[in-house]
């Protein structure tokens, strides 16, 4: 890199406070009722490397990272922080470029159905199924371990696996919410191993 040219660090720097910003002008818009600790939690829950990671992989951005050897070797395309940071640094060098109302345009397009009120939840199954494919070339297999309990108080215990490898056991009132469960705790556990 030749002196005076901007480091993509800077750039992910930046990146971060601009989405911060974008993403709480956005919920104050969509989410006028809705209180400030629901508005953090909101954010939270989108303004997260998953997330990022996911919206990396949406716009292609995974394919246009140039990386050294041992990182292109050891599936840096695919890492969550790497992803996540790639696209920190291209809000930040859209915002660098032509200031806060085409970085908050770009936002708003990309984050815009990823708010969904203060009783949205995430959809930790497709968010799954979707990485799966991509990293693993499969899809996540659900099975139900046990229902237990009466039946207005049921509890299901559901565990998961992919490519022969099971990655999470979730529990819940139903079989989707303990499905849904699964789901979160494997991708946690595929960060964890992508860091």
């Amino acid at each position: 890199m030749a002196a005076g040219e901007p480091h993509y660090e800077r750039l992910e720097f930046l990146g971060d406070a601009v989405l911060d910003l974008a993403i709480a002008d956005l919920l104050m818009r969509r989410l006028p009722h809705a209180k400030e600790g629901t508005l953090s939690k909101e954010r939270a829950s989108i303004v997260n490397g998953r997330t990022l990671a996911l919206k990396a992989l949406e716009i292609g951005l995974g394919g246009k990272l140039r990386l050294g050897k041992g990182e292109e070797k050891n599936g840096g395309r695919d890492k969550i922080s790497i992803l996540a940071a790639s696209f920190e640094a291209v809000i930040g060098a859209i915002y660098s470029d032509g200031g806060l109302k085409p970085a908050q345009r770009v936002v708003e397009a990309l984050f815009v159905t990823d708010i969904g009120g203060p009783t949205a939840e995430r959809d930790y199954k497709t968010e799954l199924q979707e990485l799966s494919y991509r990293r693993f070339r499969t899809q996540p297999i659900y099975e139900l371990l046990a229902a237990r309990g009466p039946d207005h108080a049921k509890r299901f215990t559901t565990r998961i696996s992919i490519a022969g490898r099971e990655l999470g056991i979730g529990e819940g009132a139903s079989k989707k919410q303990s499905e849904q469960a699964a789901a979160q705790a494997a991708l946690n556990q595929i960060e964890l191993e992508r860091q």
